[in-house]
């Protein structure tokens, strides 16, 4: 390959948008150009570099139905793409789809790229509530290529137990994982609380976040009235905040059009490589081993591998951070220290940076590209996981080209988790006798009162069983005051769904 074609990262952009009337607040395209112009003159170049774009890729917006949003955003910059994308909606599609871009610049198909994403769910429900309707500019001619394929994140199966959405699932996962490293309920709260606490220092640093406000292990895991408790162990300020207004954006360009731009070197960012990969197992309540993720780490061991790097060869990291659970099982699955010095996060991750839907890894990889121009010759790896640590996607980035052979985003041909369990657990559809706990959460209501209980174990003859447990109050609060994991309880199948019993 010809050094010529190396992907590098010229000019970035983020916006965030707080309080504003939804008549006054920037639409998505509005949003969308404002990315494009401000990454030009971030590479330190004029607008005549976005007429030369020729690869155009908008993430899934929620709530704007434009009719091509990336040919629309195209058109409004004058360019002429001759490929124009969209994405499927998933925490790990902006990681995907830098990527996929790399890969089409080291392939000589692309020359100049953007990539952009916004999300305007706080707009969207502030119209809702005061009965505003929001006339949004829709439009662009042609169909674009759809990057992923939109796939629900949950089975029909599953949402009559009440695993509907992320704050019902991923409480499960980390409540395996904490039973795994043996530790007891309390030490787990500090232990949660003092990993994200330092999410909220990043956060308060964070021109472009939607906290931030720095805040202590104790507030961040201490159930009170503006901190109820959402779903055993998770209160509120442990949740990805999804109602926000935010934007991010950045131009890939090969080296000679960036050279042919007249980018200054310092602006440039590589790409060293990535990898992407799918849990198997695809619904989370049929994961083999609930305390381990093999996709995650095919992702981002297959990245740094394409890279010819290990962990200890990177200087910032950004993991997605939907919930504790999700950087925990990063550092489960790659060996690190949940007391990293170098930290897991630039944005301050989506419960504080803010989760604005699909685009938030954009604004990860924008941040992390911030810092390396701050200490050129360091490295960067970048995270994304979607639906449920279900799909996964990561990149390497640096100040410096990558030696050796071209960068690439290929599949290794060993998978970092050969050595794990991968296939789906046999599931029992009506359990019955006798089963034991592998994970479990409470869900509670909006008044902090303990509602319904989810349990996932085995049965006695090895399948996987899912079930409620009963609804009364007392059984739920003595549920979740003392580790459920491993405990034995009575089966039954009433009205139709699988009922656990621990008394």
């Amino acid at each position: 390959m010809s050094d010529d074609r190396t992907p590098v990262l010229v000019g970035m952009s983020q916006l965030v948008q707080r309080d504003v009337d939804p008549l006054e607040a920037l639409e998505p395209l509005a949003m969308l150009e404002q990315m494009a112009h401000e990454a030009a003159a971030d590479a330190g170049v004029d607008e005549r570099l976005l007429r030369k774009i020729d690869t155009m890729v908008v993430l899934s917006v929620a709530g704007w139905m434009a009719e091509n949003a990336p040919g629309f955003l195209a058109e409004r910059l004058g360019a002429k793409p001759s490929a124009e994308y969209t994405t499927e909606v998933g925490g790990q599609i902006g990681v995907t789809a830098a990527n996929h871009v790399a890969e089409r610049i080291v392939a000589g198909d692309c020359q100049v790229a953007l990539i952009a994403g916004c999300n305007n769910l706080k707009t969207l429900a502030r119209a809702q509530k005061q009965g505003v309707e929001l006339d949004w500019t829709v439009g662009g001619s042609g169909t674009p290529e759809m990057l992923g394929v939109p796939k629900a994140g949950s089975s029909p199966t599953e949402a009559k137990y009440g695993m509907v959405m992320p704050p019902d699932i991923y409480p499960i996962f980390e409540n395996a994982l904490r039973a795994r490293h043996g530790l007891g309920l309390e030490e787990h709260r500090v232990r949660m609380g003092t990993l994200f606490s330092r999410f909220t220092d990043v956060a308060a640093a964070n021109p472009y976040s939607w906290f931030p406000v720095a805040r202590s292990a104790e507030e961040l895991t201490t159930a009170v009235p503006s901190n109820r408790m959402i779903a055993f162990p998770y209160t509120k300020y442990l949740n990805a905040v999804l109602q926000t207004d935010q934007a991010a954006g950045f131009l890939m360009l090969s080296v000679a059009a960036a050279r042919a731009a007249g980018i200054p070197e310092d602006r440039w960012i590589y790409w060293w490589g990535g990898a992407s990969a799918e849990e198997e197992a695809w619904w989370p309540s049929e994961r083999p081993d609930l305390a381990a993720c093999p996709a995650m780490l095919d992702s981002t061991g297959g990245a740094l591998a394409n890279a010819g790097l290990e962990i200890a060869d990177i200087d910032t990291i950004d993991f997605y951070s939907c919930f504790p659970v999700a950087v925990e099982m990063a550092c489960e699955m790659l060996g690190l220290d949940q007391n990293d010095p170098r930290g897991f996060t630039a944005t301050g991750g989506l419960p504080y940076g803010g989760g604005p839907a699909s685009a938030y890894t954009l604004h990860s990889i924008a941040s992390v590209a911030q810092r390396l121009r701050q200490k050129p010759g360091t490295k960067g790896l970048v995270t994304g996981n979607g639906w449920y640590l279900t799909k996964h996607a990561a990149s390497i980035w640096s100040t410096e080209p990558k030696p050796g052979p071209a960068p690439t985003s290929a599949a290794p041909r060993t998978r970092p988790s050969a050595h794990m369990e991968h296939a789906p657990a046999q599931m029992a559809t009506e359990a019955d006798g006798s089963g034991t706990v592998e994970g479990y959460t409470v869900l509670f209501d909006r008044e902090g009162s303990p509602a319904r209980g989810i349990v996932l174990g085995r049965q006695q003859d090895g399948k996987r069983f899912l079930a409620n447990t009963p609804t009364d109050r007392g059984l739920l609060e003595a549920f979740v005051a003392t580790e459920q994991v491993g405990n034995r309880g009575k089966l039954s199948h009433v009205d139709g769904l699988n009922q656990f019993d621990p008394s």
